[in-house]
């Protein structure tokens, strides 16, 4: 068990955390900061924390857990304004979902002793935020990747695993590169699409007769496009050189598909359509995914 967690961002994820470490018996005490008080005050007025901190240093003050739930741009600043009360013993963790930059922040900042810190992603999340949404199940059952550097220390790399195993969560680790470029592909490019779908559409004269007559197929297609475009613009600019790459990918292939439409090659059209649905009828019964 962990005497304090020193949480810096009670918003969604943050806030989620806090509440599934409570309820798991992982922590005895939560002393939180926001950069917005009301934010701060919220969060214990909901029981997600106990303690308001005035700045993010007087949060880690006392704290043997720190987690960064801040926008992955922040990263840096937030970890210049804790640095002087890091201690050899304390586990610093964030959940951003880029890792790269992350782990390059970490170095710049902590230089000697970026061992304490062990960057982590949890795979979760939701189109809406705030520390209202905040949910003590939010983390349960999904994965996180803990993605350690050479100087991470093997006493906190331990703990965090241990931790995240302790809110139900299966752990895998990779190195940032490996983390990057696979979420990249599953994750950032899915929602760049989705963004990219929404406004093709409702840049067209006809746009909002086109989304008045959409079904589920296009709900659930679409379902990350209302994500937080603040948090969204920061991953994928973060993570722009492996995003290109993999917009690369898409762009050949579609640019395949429209090439057999165009020339009415309806069997070559239905030899791709058909690869594409057992890909994915595969990953479902491998992974377990329910539709």
């Amino acid at each position: 068990m962990f005497e304090q967690l020193g949480l810096i961002g009670c918003g969604l994820m943050g806030g989620s955390f806090a509440l599934a470490m409570k309820r798991a018996g992982l922590v005895r005490r939560v002393v939180g900061y926001s950069k917005s008080p009301s934010t701060t005050e919220r969060a214990r007025q909901l029981g997600v924390i106990d303690v308001e901190a005035p700045s993010a240093l007087l949060a880690v003050s006392g704290a043997d857990l720190v987690l960064l739930a801040v926008p992955v741009a922040a990263t840096e600043s937030t970890l210049k304004a804790i640095r002087h009360l890091i201690n050899p013993d304390v586990l610093i963790m964030d959940v951003g979902s880029t890792k790269r930059d992350v782990v390059d922040a970490a170095r710049r900042v902590l230089k000697k002793d970026v061992g304490v810190f062990v960057p982590c992603h949890p795979a979760t999340g939701r189109e809406v935020s705030g520390v209202e949404n905040a949910d003590a199940d939010l983390y349960t059952g999904r994965q996180v990747v803990l993605t350690p550097i050479e100087r991470t220390r093997t006493v906190q790399l331990e703990q965090a695993e241990a931790l995240w195993r302790g809110l139900g969560c299966p752990v895998v680790r990779m190195s940032p590169e490996t983390h990057d470029a696979a979420f990249a592909a599953i994750s950032h490019l899915p929602h760049l699409l989705a963004f990219a779908l929404m406004n093709a559409i409702t840049s067209q004269e006809q746009g909002s007769q086109f989304l008045s007559l959409a079904g589920p197929g296009f709900r659930d297609f679409s379902r990350i496009a209302a994500s937080d475009s603040e948090m969204w613009r920061d991953i994928l600019i973060a993570n722009r050189e492996e995003l290109s790459a993999q917009l690369g990918h898409f762009q050949r292939e579609l640019g395949v598909l429209q090439k057999v439409i165009d020339g009415g090659q309806s069997e070559d059209l239905q030899r791709l359509i058909a690869r594409a649905s057992l890909t994915r009828a595969n990953w479902r019964l491998a992974s377990g995914a329910s539709d």
